[in-house]
């Protein structure tokens, strides 16, 4: 029996949790559409990010190493949709690439893993804990200065063993991830976000399509959640603001209730002595305007050279 082309292509990092992630598009795709889900096809791409472990991803180009080689591919027609975590999307796309929008967002919130002492402020003096993130480390400095903060890449069961072996006293991951890859129970406390600035875009699957594919942008609408749109719309225009990159610990968090929108951001030194927080809310519709007003306000608070470069991711 000769076997059926499939009629769309997703392409997708070959991570665990970048599977699940495309696993969950391929699947609202096929529901909405009253397909088998094995009419739309997932396509690995393995990104430099993917191939690099041995080094910060700001010493080698940042976010966008685990984008590029999956944009390409989408640009020569070898995939239709990318499936990304949002927070990996570079605040400016390729040329030709437009985020189409994301599906419904999970928890943006960052959950400390510590086997054994369970939480960020029971953590003893001196405790080794483990992010790649930029952001995190500058955090953890900010709020635990007397801990060893140290780099830690890999996937997240990775991670996790890390904590659970004692290699390491704890560490942080997106509790999103966890939920979806159900590896949740392993949280040892899921850290406030008003205390623990989530990246822009944590939580969130990003759908990023052609601008000159308009039949696949339509095909994508019936997935779309309009609420995690609005609320990314003000982080990515916060973010874009100030310029940001893996080279900057940078937070920005917007939620949506009610037609509202409340955000709270962060800027910080990557030692983490300084920050300098802001806070805002709007109507939903003024979304970007929200996100671009506070960046520029945050921006004009910071000291001469406050942004400087660093090593890790947001």
């Amino acid at each position: 029996m000769a076997k059926i082309a499939p009629i769309m292509r997703i392409g997708t990092r070959g991570s665990p949790l970048a599977l699940a992630q495309a696993r969950m598009t391929r699947d609202a795709l096929a529901a909405a559409h009253g397909l088998a889900p094995e009419r739309i096809a997932i396509e690995i791409i393995t990104t430099t990010g993917d191939r690099t472990q041995d080094r910060p991803l700001a010493e080698i180009g940042g976010k966008g190493l685990f984008t590029k080689e999956i944009d390409l591919a989408q640009i020569e027609g070898r995939i239709d949709i990318a499936v990304h975590s949002a927070k990996d999307l570079p605040t400016i796309l390729p040329e030709g690439l437009v985020l189409a929008g994301c599906l419904p967002r999970e928890d943006a919130r960052d959950a400390l893993v510590a086997p054994r002492a369970g939480t960020l402020d029971a953590l003893p003096s001196g405790a080794r804990i483990g992010t790649v993130s930029l952001r995190r480390q500058a955090m953890l400095r900010h709020l635990r200065p007397d801990l060893r903060v140290e780099p830690l890449r890999g996937n997240v069961e990775t991670r996790l063993d890390k904590a659970r072996s004692g290699a390491f006293d704890a560490v942080i991951l997106a509790m999103a991830g966890l939920r979806r890859l159900r590896l949740a129970d392993a949280v040892t406390e899921i850290l406030d976000e008003a205390r623990f600035i989530p990246a822009v875009g944590q939580g969130a699957i990003a759908l990023v399509a052609r601008a000159a594919d308009p039949a696949t942008r339509n095909w994508l609408a019936p997935i779309l959640d309009a609420g995690t749109g609005t609320e990314l719309a003000a982080e990515r225009a916060f973010l874009a603001e100030l310029d940001g990159s893996c080279r900057t610990p940078i937070g920005g968090h917007a939620r949506l209730s009610g037609g509202h929108l409340a955000f709270r951001g962060i800027v910080l030194a990557p030692d983490g002595r300084d920050a300098v927080p802001i806070a805002g809310d709007a109507p939903a519709a003024e979304a970007a305007a929200l996100g671009r007003a506070l960046g520029r306000e945050i921006r004009a608070a910071l000291p001469p050279g406050f942004m400087g470069a660093g090593t890790g991711g947001p």
